[in-house]
């Protein structure tokens, strides 16, 4: 055989051998099929679904449908965007929308983009362990503007309970604009509802189909049997349950791996789309540590991204972003404000969610609430039922003073002395209003405790409702039904959500819709579920009694899913940057972000690169802002998520040094309608003042 016959056959023979080491196959985790799917960015677009800045603007009505009791995927698809969007951010102009950020505000600040649509690919499939029960839907965008030669990859990883669209107004926008493909996972606690009269369920994309048709390809279905299910219909007919709750995987325990799986899953889409098309299939080109990955999201997806660096044991992170993180750790170091050490700090979530949920009610009956609950809040409230819930704690023993306004003033100081900070306190109507901290404290309640949707943890339960607050039928009105068949566009993932709402199912009169249901004391916002919560955390009863018998056991149950959650906070060298708000009254600082800090400076030694960045005057929820009697004393905090984002980058681009940690100073607008600027919310310090430092030494935090 000549030599130029030889040399093709021993290239064939690498190129085999190469191939087989290198092709591009599916992770082993992806199930189902992977759909692939292509948006011009003008009919429609990764970022808008179409709609534009314009469209997703504060004042656009929502997009509707053909046929609302049978939205199409596309029609579903471009609510989830338009919802999910507006729940993460100001979208108010005043407020900085279009102004400061959104999808017209290009990378270096510049209103330069028009309506911001953005083409390029979406691939959506399930990540599942082959059981059928997980089914986390992962996401894949990949801009148009993606870059071969300079790859990147940002997580978008759901805040809150929220579907897989539940991070695309934060990580997923930034990391778009960059050219950055965006790897989006719903953690396997999203967008799930199971009709258990029904018998429906949620697909992938959002449609409804039969549990028994659906199968494996439902987002979920409760896990019961057919005569279990119909026995609870009997006994607890309309009611739903909804994946976060009910799935009894404890979900929180894999947000890391779940964060980490749609890493993967991003560089398979990438090399599918990118890689060298070979005889022997897709060789990959783009590999983990050519190509920034940066783990970014807010809050439950800002802890997500932080688990994933912790358990990321094949190098795939870069770099880490989180915003208002709620991530729980077992607390190592003293937390000092202003050389005071805080009395409590590093609490579980659900030991602090259960806490504010006992007092909230009653804090809005406080001397800081005097004539300001009527001035723009515009929340569904009743004074009488939180006056009585203060009546009905100092009956448990729970206050101590005698008068409404003196209760309301305890129980304020009570959350001051647990952990909230005082920026905060003019928050806490907003959050029980909206029902926020009742809602995550029965959802968590039951995830924690892989409780089932029958067991109805507390006498709590979810259903949608007539004028009268009782459970009702999806079948009873066209409404019922058109709300059901949207549900994965309009819902959070945490009932009260849409139509569907929690239901106290111990009511004296029966199951009522829970805010305006009557317990022993009357209607008093449910007392006796809070505290049945309370005693869940605790172990005790509101008198301090060890729980026996059934209660005991779901403590237990509740505090062994706990500790599946704690994380380490070791990061083992991987840039970090925390930022949060002062003012966070959901996660409060002391008990995330600070408590983090100070776990992580521990664990990884004084030296670790994680930087915590604690804005004044920033809290949770942005979308709140636009009530007047928030917008003049607090400020939004999506431009410094931003901000993190754009110095981090540049550190892994360009190795820029990363501002020291800090107390960012902020002024509130003084005018509800005025035009928040940069004059507002300034630029983080790249030298800040002594003063404002926020250190670590001798196994303390300290804050300013």
């Amino acid at each position: 055989m000549s030599v130029r016959k030889v040399l093709p056959l021993l290239v064939l023979a690498l190129a085999a051998c190469r191939s087989n080491n290198d092709l591009n196959t599916p992770p082993s985790f992806v199930r189902g099929t992977i759909v692939t799917k292509p948006y011009d960015g003008n009919t429609d677009d990764l970022l808008t679904a179409g709609l534009g800045k314009a469209g997703l603007g504060f004042a656009a009505s929502a997009p509707g449908f053909a046929d609302p009791a049978n939205p199409t995927p596309a029609e579903l698809r471009r609510l989830a965007i338009y919802q999910n969007y507006r729940a993460l951010v100001d979208t108010t102009t005043t407020g900085g929308y279009g102004v400061l950020y959104g999808p017209n505000i290009d990378t270096q600040g510049g209103n330069t983009l028009g309506e911001g649509k953005i083409a390029g690919e979406e691939t959506i499939a399930y990540d599942d362990d082959g059981t059928g029960k997980v089914n986390a839907t992962m996401m894949v965008q990949v801009p148009a503007s993606f870059d071969v030669n300079n790859p990147c990859i940002v997580t978008g990883t759901s805040s809150g309970s929220r579907g897989v669209y539940g991070a695309i107004a934060t990580a997923g926008e930034w990391g778009l604009k960059h050219g950055c493909a965006v790897a989006y996972t719903d953690k396997g606690s999203g967008m799930g509802v199971h009709d258990l009269v029904g018998n429906t369920v949620n697909a992938i994309a959002g449609t409804r189909a039969g549990a028994a048709d659906a199968g494996a390809a439902s987002s979920f279905t409760a896990n019961l049997s057919v005569a279990d299910r119909a026995s609870f219909n009997t006994n607890s007919p309309n009611r739903f349950a909804v994946k976060h709750a009910h799935s009894q995987q404890n979900p929180e325990k894999d947000w890391g791996r779940y964060t980490l799986h749609a890493v993967e899953f991003a560089f398979y889409v990438l090399n599918e789309k990118f890689g060298e098309h070979t005889s022997s299939g897709t060789l990959r080109t783009i590999h983990p540590g050519r190509t920034i990955v940066i783990a970014a999201s807010v809050s439950n997806g800002g802890g997500a991204a932080l688990a994933a660096a912790e358990q990321d044991t094949q190098g795939l992170i870069s770099a880490v972003v989180a915003g208002e993180p709620q991530v729980q750790i077992t607390p190592t170091a003293t937390i000092q404000r202003a050389g005071v050490t805080v009395a409590v700090s590093g609490k579980s979530l659900f030991d602090y969610m259960t806490y504010a949920n006992l007092y909230q009610a009653c804090i809005t009956q406080s001397s800081t609430y005097s004539g300001q609950i009527a001035a723009g809040f515009g929340l569904s409230f009743d004074a009488n039922a939180a006056a009585a819930r203060c009546a009905s704690l100092k009956a448990k023993g729970l206050l101590s003073a005698t008068t409404t306004t003196a209760q309301g003033d305890e129980a304020l100081a009570k959350l001051n002395q647990y952990g909230w900070e005082p920026q905060s306190n003019f928050l806490h109507l907003s959050h029980f209003s909206s029902y926020a901290t009742p809602a995550v404290a029965v959802t968590y309640a039951n995830a924690y405790a892989r409780a089932s949707v029958t067991d109805r943890l507390c006498g709590y339960s979810f259903a949608m409702v007539d004028g009268a607050g009782l459970p009702q039928a999806v079948s009873a009105s066209a409404g019922n039904q058109a709300s059901l068949a949207q549900i994965f566009a309009n819902g959070t993932g945490v009932p009260p959500m849409s139509t569907i709402q929690l239901i106290n199912d111990n009511a004296q009169s029966g199951p009522h819709r829970d805010q305006v249901s009557q317990g022993q004391a009357g209607t008093d916002y449910n007392t006796d579920g809070v505290v049945c919560l309370r005693n869940l955390a605790t172990g005790t009863d509101a008198a301090g009694a060890l729980l026996t018998g059934a209660a005991l056991d779901q403590s237990n149950a509740v505090k062994a899913g706990i500790q599946q959650v704690l994380r380490t906070a070791r990061l083992r060298g991987v840039p970090t940057i925390l930022v949060q708000g002062r003012a966070d009254t959901l996660v409060p600082v002391n008990h995330a972000s600070r408590a983090y800090f100070g776990a992580n400076k521990i664990a990884d030694g004084d030296a670790s690169p994680t930087v915590y960045y604690e804005v004044e005057h920033a809290q949770h929820f942005d979308a709140f802002l636009p009530f007047p009697s928030l917008a003049t004393r607090y400020v939004p905090l999506h431009p410094y998520v931003i901000q993190a984002l754009d110095l981090m980058y540049a550190r892994l681009r360009t190795g820029a040094a990363l501002p020291p940690s800090q107390l960012v100073h902020t002024t509130p607008r003084s005018s509800p309608i005025g035009q928040i600027s940069t004059a507002n919310v300034p630029p983080i310090p790249a030298t800040p003042a002594a003063a404002d430092l926020i250190t670590f030494a001798n196994g303390t935090v300290g804050v300013p």
